[in-house]
């Protein structure tokens, strides 16, 4: 077979047709310091300007080789533009939130000028000028919070998982509009270029248990994807061998998990659903060497994982032979 385009591998492999390569992506982000620094970019002003947005993310595909380029770096964008404070960080950390954004169901509703804030708005245009210069080639990722992510966000982790067990109707009525942010950011996404779109949903294991996801969060997922056919990933972090079968039943053409996982365990759990991971990001990409990344990657193929990606977002600090290294094993495996 000869050589595709990442869009073109990416594609046929979660549509389980062949392709010349596995894929390498990452849904979520796989910014480093590194590459802020050798564009000499103020990764704090990165989530709220366009071009330098647009650069960052065009970083992993031109100078790393991933197959894809995914410019939402943070967790934050949706709660910024919900008027949350935001500690925006330095070329060696992330964005952080402090406080919550809604106490009731009927104040969630999305503002008038939602998509003119900066973090929304440098998103959308970052995405269309990526779409113009890499139209057909690379592999364009979006990314929004999902439901139960944005609740954990706006109206806080205890809170949200007090209503699990003492406000049902309450936080199911949160959920449900809060859906209505992603299917927004989303569609405007896909409207600006993106090829799909990751929703980024923490139900794991850690927090909740499967029931939460059966009963407040797959209906919720079903509906996404009934909006957007075979163009969502899901994302999400943690072990879910005990909650992968309702990704599955919520119609996600694509899941992005963990190396808390048992390979073999999900697959088995996955109902055929493609999956995507899991090099391991503290042990392997951080404090590993690009021979570790190469031989826990390789284990990950022989494994039957055939559209590589980090486990999550990469720490900032990994360096960028480690993140090439999943590249070039990629690249010289050869399907059986």
């Amino acid at each position: 077979m000869g050589s595709m385009t990442s869009r073109e591998r990416f594609f046929a492999l979660i549509a389980g047709q062949s392709a010349d390569r596995p894929a390498v992506i990452n849904p979520v982000s796989v910014a480093t310091t590194e590459a802020i620094n050798e564009l000499k970019l103020d990764f704090a002003k990165v989530h709220t300007n366009a071009d330098n947005m647009a650069a960052l993310a065009a970083y992993e595909y031109d100078e790393i080789g991933f197959d894809c380029i995914a410019p939402y770096f943070s967790i934050v964008a949706e709660t910024a533009a919900m008027g949350a404070k935001i500690d925006w960080g330095n070329n060696s950390s992330y964005p952080k939130q402090h406080g919550t954004v809604f106490s009731e169901p009927e104040q969630i509703v999305i503002p008038q000028q939602y998509f003119d804030q900066p973090t929304t708005k440098s998103l959308i245009e970052a995405i269309k000028k990526l779409k113009a210069k890499y139209s057909g080639k690379a592999l364009i990722i979006g990314k929004v919070m999902g439901p139960w992510t944005l609740c954990l966000h706006t109206y806080g982790v205890e809170n949200t998982l007090i209503a699990t067990i003492e406000e049902r109707e309450k936080l199911a009525a949160m959920t449900k509009a809060l859906l209505e942010f992603g299917k927004a950011f989303a569609a405007a996404q896909f409207e600006a270029g993106a090829d799909v779109v990751t929703v980024a949903d923490h139900t794991t294991r850690n927090l909740v248990g499967p029931d939460v996801y059966r009963d407040f969060i797959l209906p919720l997922h079903q509906e996404f994807n009934k909006m957007f056919p075979g163009k969502l990933i899901l994302h999400c972090c943690g072990n879910t061998e005990d909650r992968v079968h309702y990704f599955s039943s919520a119609n996600f053409p694509l899941y992005h998990f963990e190396s808390a996982n048992d390979i073999m365990k999900i697959i088995n759990a996955a109902n055929n659903m493609p999956l995507t991971g899991c090099v391991n990001n503290p042990t392997t990409l951080y404090a590993g060497s690009p021979d570790d990344v190469y031989k826990e990657t390789e284990k990950i193929l022989k494994a039957g994982i055939n559209i590589l990606s980090p486990e999550c977002a990469i720490p900032l600090s990994v360096k960028n032979e480690n993140l090439k290294a999943i590249v070039s094993c990629a690249k010289n495996y050869k399907f059986s």
